[in-house]
């Protein structure tokens, strides 16, 4: 249950927007965070974050907000960029830290730890933008994708020997020199959110294309998601344990999204993890909350629940090194 009167007293500072590619996801998505802390109580305050970071901490040193609510995506906002300011300026913020969110964002380095762990993931190799139109990086089909963006920004699938498509691709790639090239796995797109390092479930994502890109998510609109997803249990269950482990793995906080590809044709084989996500979409809607709330909670809880999460953790951190200087100081 949240206590209005108690929420009141807490100084919340929304951070909105960015600076990378997702800036107008974070925006839009973040009315609707602002809107469900206001509703549980809290005292808002929102901050239309650039990359100018000197301009950032003089914003958040005139509001001393006891908790800051991070709602940024990409670059700068969930790759540990923007936890290491607030961990400098010692303020208490939402989601993951520093080294979770760095290592979820990149994600061949994420695929290494999952299958340090037993996790299936795609075969993939990093190539030099100017490498992409060579015919023989990855057997087709293959994704080509950023190997350190979110909100599936960026994705090409090549089905054939991509002759007509790679150049100007090559000629667009916008992103940093790296590209990866992941395996195709054919069949369905799974997802599962964790809080607090327990998976809330798995929802089976039905796209009218062969992938879950940028289009599916934010612009079709008959992109169907089947919560509980109706796969073989076994797979189910898999897909939660995988979600928990590397969440753990990764000392995750939060809530978190783990995104799998699943080909049935292979029985539990068939699983194979593509990324995690430290700072998965918030709006009652979105996937990750979706499940939290088909689980009886409510958006509004749920982000009042971060909040807490993240002075808790804070006060916990303040306690060990309180502890560890007494230890210190008698020894």
């Amino acid at each position: 249950m949240m206590d209005s009167e108690k929420n009141a007293r807490i100084k919340v500072a929304l951070l909105l927007g960015g600076w990378s590619v997702e800036r107008m996801v974070s925006l839009t998505k973040g009315k609707a965070v602002e809107a469900a802390l206001k509703e549980a109580g809290y005292n808002v305050y929102v901050i239309d974050v650039t990359d100018n970071l000197s301009k950032l901490t003089v914003e958040l040193e005139s509001i001393a907000p006891d908790v800051v609510f991070n709602n940024l995506y990409g670059k700068g906002g969930e790759d540990g960029t923007i936890q290491a300011v607030l961990e400098m300026l010692k303020l208490p913020y939402t989601h993951s830290g520093v080294m979770a969110s760095a290592i979820a964002m990149d994600k061949p380095l994420t695929k290494t730890i999952a299958k340090s762990l037993g996790i299936n993931v795609a075969d993939e190799v990093l190539i030099g933008k100017d490498k992409i139109t060579s015919q023989n990086v990855i057997k087709p089909p293959y994704v080509i994708k950023p190997k350190d963006e979110g909100s599936s920004v960026g994705i090409y699938m090549i089905r054939s020997d991509g002759a007509n498509l790679l150049p100007a691709i090559q000629k667009e790639w916008p992103f940093e020199n790296d590209v990866m090239i992941e395996a195709y796995i054919p069949g369905e797109e799974l997802t599962v959110a964790v809080l607090d390092g327990k998976a809330q479930g798995v929802t089976r994502i039905v796209a009218q294309q062969d992938f879950f890109d940028y289009q599916a998510k934010y612009v079709d609109q008959d992109t169907v998601y089947e919560f509980p997803a109706q796969i073989d249990e076994n797979v189910y269950k898999a897909a939660m344990a995988q979600a928990e482990a590397l969440y753990t793995k990764l000392c995750c906080r939060g809530i978190a999204r783990c995104d799998f590809r699943f080909n049935d044709k292979q029985g539990l084989d068939g699983l194979y993890l593509l990324e995690i996500n430290t700072q998965p979409g918030l709006t009652a809607e979105s996937i990750g909350p979706s499940q939290v709330i088909a689980n009886g909670s409510t958006f509004p809880e749920l982000c009042s629940h971060l909040i807490e999460d993240a002075l808790c953790y804070d006060k916990q951190k303040q306690d060990k090194h309180a502890s560890k200087a007494a230890d210190q100081k008698t020894g």
